[in-house]
């Protein structure tokens, strides 16, 4: 017999866990959960946070108090808490993911930076309180101790829901506007593929089994020949193709939503809904996939099971691609490395962990997939006891091995990089920035120049025109005719 549903406005059964162990594996924090039912008829979960489990319990028991209050009168107040007022923000955020207004990756990022970074920092401030001066300390904290881009994430988070508070009359305006803008580091200038790096990339791919295993040649010709998103191209049907007309529609990406998993829906914009012309050697590559036989509902680089891709996994699979199985001698010092570190009793992830690197560092070295350095596999060797006799042989496999290889000049190459070299390449042409903004599916062409024009081109032309304004100049100074005031030193 199925449950009984919870009425409008209660909850279930409270439950609480440790949330955080001390030093000594003391628990000196808790959890508190509990399903309650919105008057929407949704039933989210509920969270609350405390030092006791007493303390836990009580501090969701007003909140889930609160939020019933809330929904019932359907307004916020000066009195109500933030974390409160963030419910009420998200779930209208939900409604507008719904309706196609926001992306699902919007509200999850900007849930996770609430939870992480706000929460425990002003989630319990009511919102009459929530002044400039505090609002600035708050985000300068998160600035310093977790970066700007979080830092700047959490401002616009609390920016929507005081815009919201505001809209409600329980604050006259909203403090977060008075905020310092948040200065972001200086970002690389873009970075095209030249036609060198370019031959360089397709070549080092098409000969790397785990990358053809992963479509990664074919989904590159089709990223360079399009200036797609990754996940617009992974959302590409068959019958979005058109191999007579030599055109492709764009009109949707995947985006992975929490809950739901991988979802196919329309782009970022009205201007990135569009209908694009191939050129004739991504043609070819289609007409060699269409020949295997495939069904006009598929995706055109599917998973293997026919469906749509992860764009994370992709992005994945593409930064192997551009560590590719290295040179003879890294081989060696890989397996000679793996020898060492079995030898010591160690798993790849003890010893990463140990050595304060990457989970997937040490596989990585070992598959000589990336270059190590004479320093790193010192580390590793006095990390691995290994004997004198032994360590001598591998520094010196260290120091052949060091050379660099086609794959560590390409190790800059992500997804966007193939968006930033078609962009190039079209102005190159003399494509105007209308035209590569359409191209890309941006509504605005000056984004596309600042973002997406790789290079730093000379203007010969400018010279030229503004020789017109002293015509007579380069001639006088050709005769010695002096036009300044004479400057005599003292």
């Amino acid at each position: 017999m199925p449950r009984k549903p919870l009425e409008l406005g209660s909850w279930g059964k409270i439950r609480t866990y440790v949330d955080h162990v001390d030093k000594k594996g003391k628990a000196d924090s808790y959890r508190s959960v509990a399903y309650f039912r919105d008057f929407d008829g949704t039933t989210r979960q509920v969270e609350a946070n405390g030092k006791t489990k007493t303390a836990a319990e009580n501090n969701l028991q007003n909140k889930l108090k609160e939020r019933a209050q809330l929904a019932r009168s359907g307004m916020l107040t000066s009195m109500t808490r933030i974390s409160a007022a963030a419910d009420v923000y998200f779930a209208k955020l939900e409604s507008m993911v719904k309706d196609g207004k926001r992306s699902p990756g919007t509200l999850y990022t900007y849930q996770q930076q609430f939870k992480t970074n706000l929460l425990s920092r002003i989630g319990e401030v009511r919102l009459g309180e929530a002044t400039t001066p505090l609002l600035d300390k708050v985000i300068t904290a998160i600035k310093d101790e977790v970066g700007g881009v979080s830092a700047k994430t959490c401002k616009s988070v609390l920016s929507g829901i005081l815009s919201l508070a505001v809209r409600h009359g329980a604050i006259r305006s909203n403090p977060v506007r008075e905020l310092e803008s948040i200065e972001a580091a200086p970002k690389k200038a873009p970075r095209a593929l030249t036609a060198h790096e370019r031959e360089a990339w397709f070549a080092m791919v098409s000969k790397d089994e785990r990358a053809v295993r992963a479509d990664i040649p074919d989904l590159s010709l089709f990223l360079l020949a399009t200036g797609v998103r990754i996940a617009e191209s992974l959302a590409v049907l068959w019958a979005d193709v058109d191999l007579d007309s030599k055109e492709v529609a764009i009109t949707s990406q995947i985006n992975r939503v929490p809950g739901q998993g991988l979802v196919r829906r329309r782009t970022k914009s009205r201007a990135g809904n569009r209908v694009l012309s191939l050129p004739s050697w991504a043609i070819a590559m289609l007409e060699r996939r269409f020949s295997v036989g495939i069904r006009l509902d598929s995706p055109v680089f599917p998973d293997a099971l026919a469906g749509f891709r992860d764009p994370n996994n992709v992005r994945q699979d593409l930064r192997l691609a551009r560590q590719p199985i290295g040179s003879q001698l890294r081989r060696e010092l890989g397996q000679e490395l793996r020898k060492a570190r079995r030898e010591a009793g160690m798993t790849q992830t003890e010893a990463a962990r140990r050595l304060g690197w990457s989970k997937n560092r040490v596989s990585l070295v070992e598959t000589a997939r990336v270059r190590v350095d004479p320093s790193e596999a010192k580390r590793l060797l006095d990390l691995y006891r290994t004997p004198r006799t032994v360590r001598g042989s591998v520094l010196d496999l260290v120091a052949r091995a060091c050379e660099p290889s086609v794959a560590d000049e390409l190790a800059w190459v992500t997804s966007h990089v193939f968006r930033k070299t078609t962009a190039t390449v079209l102005d190159e042409a003399g494509q105007t920035a209308r035209q590569v903004a359409d191209q890309l599916g941006q509504s605005r062409p000056s984004m596309t120049q600042d973002v997406y024009f790789g290079r730093k081109a000379r203007n010969p032309e400018a010279a030229q025109a503004l020789d017109k304004v002293m015509p007579g100049a380069s001639e006088a100074e050709t005769h010695g005719v002096n036009h300044g005031p004479e400057v005599s030193g003292s």
